[in-house]
């Protein structure tokens, strides 16, 4: 978490999604929050943008560039067999006369190694010189973003202001230091880096110029993508869960099962559902959900629990079900039929995604001048 804020990266990087919130995800149709038990039978693959069938439960993630490529599957198995090494010149490229020198790509290049999980002599001399390329041309954008960026004025509370959010981050003063320590930083790079990144956004933020996402653009988008906001049919649901362990003997499992039976029977009489969940549910995190678990569809539930819930009518409570997980009392709260999500209820999240788009091609147009206004050369040797 403090590594990205704190080791010597481009800061153009942090600057760009700042403001335009990086790579946002598409506006999303509700679906459940599961808790700990019943997990979903199975975790869906990644669906083609644009991504409409599960919303997000929190700000978009920030995430920077990938530094550096991957290894290849087999490489922690056989080191990379080339012969000769790279040699990179002293200077690797030059921006409007000033000079990014080999020291600074080694840096950020050991850097984004270490972070990806990889070692630099288990990549191929392609592989580094692909990572080489990708690392100076983010050096470079840096290095003009910076320049143009230069005469914006932060003050010292602004950057004290932003020390004090990183800091948050932390349970205490001496972990932070300990964290700035191994990310090879000092209290007075991390200002520099900081001030340097608030001009950086100050000066996007005055370059970007995107206009308001209209209701009938939100339509347009919706009318053009109305397959994405389709749903199957979803149930809404609480349980109590009586545990059952793997290895559990025939006594135990028939033990718990009575505790179901006896819980269903309270509910059946009239007990309040989520105060028994609380009182009787062995799952993690019941006394605070209730057992409650919001919609689900058919395929996110094991198929014992799903079939039970899909079974059911509004109200009813089951008998125990018995899952992997134990022994589970279930009632259907509400239900939802299969259909398209109407625009009203998504209208908000296809702005937000629609204003995040126009944003982030935005700042790509201003990146996209300067780099074009500027002289540049660069020195990589070339592979083979």
């Amino acid at each position: 978490m403090i590594r990205s804020k704190l080791t010597i990266v481009p800061l153009v990087a942090a600057s760009a999604m700042a403001i335009a919130s990086c790579k946002p995800p598409t506006p999303t149709a509700p679906a459940p929050t599961q808790t700990a038990a019943p997990t979903p039978a199975e975790a869906s693959a990644p669906a083609p943008q644009p991504e409409v069938k599960q919303v997000a439960s929190g700000p978009a993630e920030v995430t920077a560039p990938a530094n550096a490529p991957a290894a290849p599957a087999d490489a922690a198995a056989k080191p990379a067999a080339d012969s000769k090494p790279i040699v990179l010149p002293e200077i690797v490229a030059t921006v409007n006369g000033q000079n990014i020198t080999s020291q600074q790509l080694e840096e950020i290049f050991k850097a984004a190694v270490e972070g990806s999980g990889s070692k630099a002599a288990d990549l191929t001399n392609e592989q580094k010189l692909g990572a080489y390329n990708q690392l100076l041309q983010e050096l470079i954008m840096d290095k003009l973003v910076a320049g143009a960026a230069a005469g914006e004025k932060v003050s010292d509370a602004d950057v004290d202001a932003e020390i004090a959010k990183i800091k948050k981050q932390f349970p205490d003063e001496k972990i932070f230091d300990e964290q700035l320590k191994q990310a090879g930083q000092t209290p007075e790079k991390l200002r520099e880096n900081l001030r340097t990144m608030l001009q950086q956004q100050l000066w996007m933020k005055s370059q970007v110029k995107t206009s308001d996402v209209t209701e009938a653009q939100a339509q347009a988008f919706y009318d053009s993508n109305k397959k994405e906001f389709e749903q199957p049919e979803t149930v809404k649901a609480s349980h109590i869960l009586f545990m059952v362990k793997p290895d559990a003997s025939e006594a135990d499992v028939n033990k718990q099962k009575e505790a179901a039976t006896k819980a269903a029977e309270r509910a059946t009489k009239g007990e309040d559902f989520a105060t028994l969940a609380k009182e009787l549910s062995e799952e993690p995190g019941a006394k605070e959900s209730a057992g409650d678990l919001g919609f689900f569809t058919k395929d996110r539930m094991v198929p014992e629990f799903a079939n039970a819930a899909f079974s059911q009518k509004v109200g009813d409570i089951s008998q125990p079900v018995r899952t992997q997980f134990g022994w589970h009392v279930i009632k259907v709260t509400e239900t939802k039929p299969a259909g398209t999500i109407p625009f009203p209820e998504v209208k908000d999240q296809i702005t937000g995604y629609l204003k995040s788009t126009n944003q982030r091609e935005a700042v790509q147009a201003v990146l996209k001048k300067l780099k074009e206004s500027a002289k540049i050369e660069t020195f990589l040797p070339t592979a083979g």
